[in-house]
């Protein structure tokens, strides 16, 4: 059952001018960073808020670190903005099986790691009205997230 809006994922071109952005207009302050070379991107999370259920909402930051990367190929096409919207999920498998099961597309055959530990996959926009939406389980809360570079 997905239980909250993980995170907003947001296409730029300078991640670091964008974080400055988003601490100087709303405050918001990166709660961690990381590069994903699997996925060819250096990212920055922004902590919105806590949740009840232990996790949290974010932004997520998404600068492509090549070219040939999915937000690089998205960046080029579409412009900085909006690229995905994450639910959270207890249970990534079960929800993407059932959500295939609906008849959705789901990118990925096995979740795959996504920020913090996380497991991921992508449901195919086209079967989601034009959204790009990714499922997250959060990996189990560590000592300190904040500005760990990977």
């Amino acid at each position: 059952m997905l239980t909250r809006i993980d995170h907003i994922g947001i296409a730029c071109f300078d991640l670091d001018r964008t974080v400055e952005f988003y601490r100087a207009t709303y405050g918001f302050e990166v709660f961690h960073t990381e590069v994903n070379e699997e996925q060819g991107v250096r990212e920055a999370m922004l902590k919105i808020n806590g949740t009840s259920d232990g996790g949290a909402s974010y932004l997520q930051l998404l600068e492509p670190t090549r070219e040939d990367s999915a937000v690089g190929k998205w960046l080029a096409k579409n412009g900085e903005g909006v690229h995905h919207i994450a639910f959270g999920t207890a249970d990534v498998d079960g929800d993407a099986e059932a959500i295939r099961g609906k008849g959705v597309r789901v990118l990925y055959d096995e979740p795959r790691t996504g920020s913090m530990g996380s497991r991921i996959t992508f449901l195919h926009p086209k079967d989601c009205h034009g959204v790009l939406t990714e499922l997250v389980t959060s990996a189990e809360p560590s000592a300190d997230h904040s500005s760990a570079e990977h």
